[in-house]
């Protein structure tokens, strides 16, 4: 088969690519329009590989898309491509609705118009806004009922019930997952786990916003895409799929802990003003996916963070480029000046 792989130069894109690499045989096509959290440098190893192609490109842009798919006749596409930090949402949410709704649509446009096996929306427990700190024995599940909190969560509901609505209408033939926090290799730099380890290694304060109760669920990156993986492969047309880690941290507990494995002193944590809006807790229950695909998370935060700051810490160069900004220009050295 071929996949094309929105979004694989970001974060969770890129692990995908790199699982899908390592335990199939098919094509990957990925494309990305290498906004500011797109880093082509993380994909150096995929290209290497005769089965990866890299587009770059807007899945927004219509013409384009179309071409694309025209050329390439993907089998399977797997929509990663998103604005995903809600700080930036905040600031400016035109740029969330125009790449988190209408590029979903072009896509699905494409999909419908060139034929696919299957379209999968990669979503977010934030749809659903947040649980209270009180109720432990609260979850999301898949019929909990959207309730965004932020620009960000509520331009990923919107394509969300865009793709359900393709699904009843055109009988698209899709899925959509709906994942916890994640973390692991290649997290960009402004994200909370690997802000804290880059801050800490540089012994510069390490900002925590209130009082760091927020609880967020973690789910370690590679554990994600196998998850995915199943649910194109085997899941059903037309259902939403949890994906939770069952790793509830508070921020704080997540910013001691990796305080405690650099021994770095706690003195560097910085209490600041909280986010508008700030979700309190989420956490996710996965039993759908468990008894329908047989998936359950395989990595505890506990051995997880240490696999990610180990990461970190023999990664420098990749992180230390875009924090000066050098990654990108990546693709210009890399592709135009050929």
């Amino acid at each position: 088969m071929k996949i094309l792989v929105t979004g694989g130069a970001g974060f969770i894109g890129s692990n995908f690519i790199y699982q899908q690499l390592a335990y199939h045989n098919d094509e990957i096509v990925c494309l990305d329009l290498l906004t500011y959290a797109g880093n082509l440098s993380t994909l150096d190893k995929a290209a290497k590989d005769n089965r990866f192609k890299f587009i770059k490109g807007d899945i927004a842009d219509r013409e384009f898309i179309y071409g694309l798919f025209a050329v390439e006749k993907p089998d399977i596409v797997v929509n990663f491509a998103a604005e995903s930090h809600v700080d930036r949402s905040i600031k400016m949410p035109e740029i969330f609705l125009q790449t988190n709704i209408i590029g979903t649509s072009v896509l699905m446009d494409a999909c419908r118009k060139y034929g696919i096996k299957r379209y999968h929306q990669v979503s977010t427990d934030e749809v659903y806004g947040d649980l209270p700190l009180d109720r432990p024995d609260l979850f999301f599940t898949e019929n909990t009922p959207v309730h965004a909190s932020s620009p960000y969560s509520a331009s990923k509901a919107s394509a969300d019930l865009l793709v359900q609505a393709y699904y009843r209408t055109y009988g698209l033939p899709v899925t959509i997952s709906r994942c916890s926090n994640n973390y692991g290799p290649y997290h960009f730099p402004e994200k909370l786990i690997p802000l804290m380890i880059i801050n800490a290694l540089n012994d510069k304060k390490l900002p925590v916003y209130g009082k760091g109760a927020n609880v967020r669920d973690w789910l370690y990156v590679e554990d994600h895409c196998k998850a995915i993986d199943l649910i194109i492969r085997k899941g059903r047309s037309g259902e939403i799929y949890n994906i939770g880690g069952h790793n509830e941290k508070t921020n704080l507990q997540v910013v001691k802990i990796i305080l405690r494995e650099l021994n770095k002193p706690e003195s560097l944590i910085d209490f600041v003003t909280d986010r508008p809006g700030h979700d309190r807790r989420y956490a996710i229950d996965p039993a759908k996916i468990h008894m329908q695909l047989g998936w359950l998370p395989e990595t505890n935060f506990e051995s997880g963070i240490k696999k990610t700051i180990k990461w970190y810490l023999e990664n420098k160069t990749w992180w230390e480029e875009i924090i000066n900004g050098a990654y990108k220009d990546y693709y210009q050295r890399m592709y135009e000046k050929r």
